[in-house]
């Protein structure tokens, strides 16, 4: 394990930092929400993140549950989130032995099992039982599907809680509920009847103190509740989304603990990054490769692009072409803020040891 309080441990963790704030998109509202999150939760929030997985699973031993998927027109969900989803779980099981379901509506499914096999996972069907137990000599993954009625997905996740006992539970670019209980696009768009009432299930989760960690790029995901007074101070939508009765876009639930990145699966990587070097393992940081590949299968399977709104490879309007390149520059200044370098005579390992 990398050691808190250390050169290398601040060097890493700042490094990721720096890269989650970038205004990768040019829309301008990543500096105003990154320091509103500094503001309330202080420090490196994805390596404190990655601190709090791995606590928390060596503890409760259970298994992670992920939600994820957001509708764009007429629900068809969009490239960011399930993508980061997808990339967290294999990081969670090279990483930590650990099993994940990744809960989505239950018009999704075939777009999110898609999006796992772009990750390198095996899609296997959620047991009856709701018992998940290790399989040896596969990469598995979970995908439980909730129904959009309230009574309904209630007794769904209610089950899904009860039954699986997770050890922790993470939101990624997942519609949050306003003060009124309702949903919204940034913009304002009503989501009514697109997407199933997820705050309740986190909140449940909370109440038995199960750690809820969320990824959120523009204010209106499930856990941005964290930095609600703030959002309306640069975000005019927040407050009011522009129909009378309805409220603001700003999501009210709060994480125990946020990220904040300028794409969602952008604030994974950097999740998925802290996660490596925390554990000192670099299989557990994915090839820009795969990344590129998830987001195709994305694609394939039924996935938007959130800028285009259409089945192109990309996310926010960035081609996965694109995502390839960032990813390396992430991985590979990560790797050398750990020392990995090659030396003159050939020599690898830690360059500032290297006398």
């Amino acid at each position: 394990m990398l050691q808190k309080n250390t050169k290398k441990y601040d060097l890493v963790s700042e490094t990721i930092e720096k890269f989650m704030a970038i205004d990768l998109t040019g829309v301008g509202l990543i500096t105003n929400l990154y320091a509103a999150l500094q503001d309330k939760q202080p420090g490196p929030s994805c390596m404190q993140a990655a601190q709090i997985i791995v606590d928390a699973v060596r503890q409760r031993k259970g298994p992670v549950v992920i939600a994820t998927g957001f509708p764009e027109g007429a629900g068809v969900p969009e490239t960011d989130g399930p993508v980061g989803a997808a990339l967290i779980a294999r990081a969670l099981f090279l990483g930590l032995g650990i099993e994940t379901v990744i809960l989505v509506d239950n018009d999704w499914e075939e777009m999110m099992v898609g999006t796992c096999r772009g990750a390198g996972l095996a899609p296997l069907p959620f047991p009856e039982d709701g018992q998940i137990r290790s399989i040896e000599f596969v990469r598995p993954v979970y995908v439980r599907t909730v129904p959009k009625d309230a009574v309904g997905c209630k007794a769904a996740t209610d089950a899904l809680l009860s039954e699986t006992r997770p050890s922790l539970v993470l939101s990624i670019e997942r519609p949050g509920a306003n003060a009124n209980g309702l949903y919204h696009g940034l913009g304002g768009r009503p989501l009514d009847g697109m997407v199933a009432d997820l705050d309740q299930f986190f909140r449940n989760a909370q109440e038995q103190d199960i750690p809820f960690i969320a990824i959120g790029d523009g204010g209106n995901e499930l856990g941005m509740g964290v930095i609600a007074e703030a959002l309306p101070t640069f975000s005019p939508k927040a407050k009011d989304c522009g129909i009378p009765g309805r409220g603001g876009v700003g999501a009210a639930t709060a994480a125990d603990h946020l990220i904040i990145a300028n794409v969602s699966n952008w604030g994974a990587t950097g999740l998925v990054a802290a996660l490596s070097c925390l554990l000192e393992n670099p299989v557990v940081f994915h090839e820009p490769s795969l990344e590129k590949r998830c987001i195709e299968l994305c694609v394939t399977f039924g996935g938007v692009d959130g800028m285009f709104m259409a089945p192109e490879p990309a996310v926010d309007g960035i081609h996965a072409d694109e995502w390839f390149g960032l990813v390396t520059a992430l991985r590979g200044s990560v790797m050398r803020a750990l020392g990995h370098s090659t030396n003159w005579k050939g020599d690898s390992g830690d360059w500032r040891q290297i006398k």
